[in-house]
């Protein structure tokens, strides 16, 4: 009888941990990326009055997509997610835009906006190498940059509810992004809101009473009624939707090196794609902004070199647990005001660095891009600068033109398209793809 071979090795992206190593590393995940989501939901809630209730609602839903989307990247389904350590998160431009479209044209057709990113995401995977490339560092940089200042103006009022507890908000996060290193360092925005809200405490600045007492919290199905859907008023987030096909390629290839695995980008980038879009549909249906891949934990696989996809997704179920747990949601939701414009002030400037950090790809010595970011940056501050320039056009050329953010995504990828096609030898490489 022959001699049973050797047993084949276990990659260490497909290890089963036990649970009482399994179980610290997946909170550890979670700690990493809390700040994102919880703070993105006061920013919409912030932005569009919803009362504590709602908030509570919307912060339970948000937690738990983030929980399943974390599962669904883990796990891998039907070629929906790409099986790799991945968490999920609301984006920050994505949130950012829903507010925009949401103040402008009503939440409703905020969260159309976000099931037609969604659905469009869906159907141009199969079309991803041609898409990326419209959306090299030169876009995707000057466009992030400009939605980072349209929202600062937007989370100003929110701040000014409060200077005290706004300052102390301020202070603190700033402190710890610039002292505190790893994990730390990665929880500065809640850290910031702590202080904030013990400084709110101390000067009387009332905080919202969350009316409730029940243990567990259900996610609410379109709580701003049916999603309508406008095309025009949509575009900023479809865009997004598109320029997130490069970010995907970024993050699925580093990712790929951290695990240990062979990158294989026309592979994986479409099954992180497609779990994007899927968990933006949902959602779309309970009232949050478009949810994407989150690259804060690939920091924490090299740092710690526990590479196993069963880590994200255990935390991805305890994101689900605390989504679920009505306590939790309505002690954050009763937060005050003016904290939670003072996290949003630090959040969209970091925003806006990111844009800058994308522009260091980019040659900026070369005259035509130099051109491009300039006629950018000018198309997306006008609508703040001047807002009634363009009240003489049209109700669809409002819409495009006389909001920063679409207007600066128009004249970036069109400009750079120009120029690419005037000069192949400018071209670069897609946004996130370094």
């Amino acid at each position: 009888m022959a001699a049973p071979g050797p047993v084949p090795a276990v990659a260490p992206v497909d290890e089963r941990l036990p649970l009482p190593r399994l179980l610290p590393f997946a909170a550890q995940h979670v700690l990493a990326m809390i700040a994102a989501p919880v703070s993105t939901v006061f920013l919409l809630a912030g932005g569009l009055h919803l009362p504590p209730g709602r908030t509570a609602a919307l912060l339970s839903a948000t937690l738990v997509l983030c929980g399943a989307g974390a599962l669904l990247q883990s796990f891998g389904v039907l070629r929906i997610g790409a099986r790799l350590p991945f968490m999920m998160l609301p984006g920050g431009a994505a949130a950012a835009l829903f507010l925009q479209i949401a103040r402008e044209h009503g939440p409703a057709t905020a969260s159309g906006a976000v099931l037609l990113a969604g659905a469009l995401l869906l159907a141009v995977v199969p079309l991803y190498g041609r898409i990326v490339r419209f959306f090299p560092p030169l876009v995707m940089g000057a466009t992030v940059l400009v939605i980072g200042v349209n929202m600062i103006a937007v989370a100003a009022p929110m701040a000014a509810a409060g200077t005290g507890p706004a300052l102390a908000t301020i202070a603190a996060t700033a402190l710890g992004l610039v002292l505190l290193r790893g994990v730390w360092r990665q929880l500065s925005v809640l850290l910031g809101m702590a202080v904030g809200t013990a400084a709110a405490a101390l000067l009387g600045t009332p905080f919202r009473a969350v009316p409730g007492d029940a243990v567990l919290a259900l996610p609410h199905l379109l709580p701003y009624g049916a999603p309508h859907f406008d095309l025009v008023a949509s575009l900023p987030l479809l865009v997004f939707a598109l320029a997130s096909l490069a970010e995907a390629t970024g993050q699925t290839v580093l990712n790929s090196e951290a695990v240990g695995r062979t990158p294989d980008p026309a592979r994986d980038v479409p099954r992180t794609a497609r779990a994007d879009a899927v968990a933006s549909l949902a959602a779309g249906l309970f009232g949050g902004a478009t949810m994407v891949t989150s690259a804060e934990n690939i920091g924490i696989v090299r740092l710690t070199g526990v590479r196993s996809r069963y880590v994200t997704a255990a935390a991805g179920a305890l994101l689900v647990l605390c989504g679920l747990l009505a306590p939790v949601t309505r002690l954050l939701a009763a937060l005050p005001v003016p904290v939670v414009g003072g996290a949003a002030l630090v959040i969209y400037a970091v925003i806006a660095s990111m844009g800058i950090d994308m522009l260091r790809r980019t040659d900026l010595a070369d005259r035509a891009a130099s051109t491009v970011i300039a006629l950018t940056l000018l198309a997306g501050l006008l609508p703040i600068l001047a807002p009634r320039l363009y009240a003489p056009l049209p109700g669809w050329a409002h819409t495009l033109f006389g909001s920063g953010v679409p207007a600066a995504a128009l004249t970036a990828a069109v400009l750079s398209a120009l120029v690419s096609r005037l000069d192949p030898a400018r071209r670069t490489a897609p946004a996130g793809a370094g």
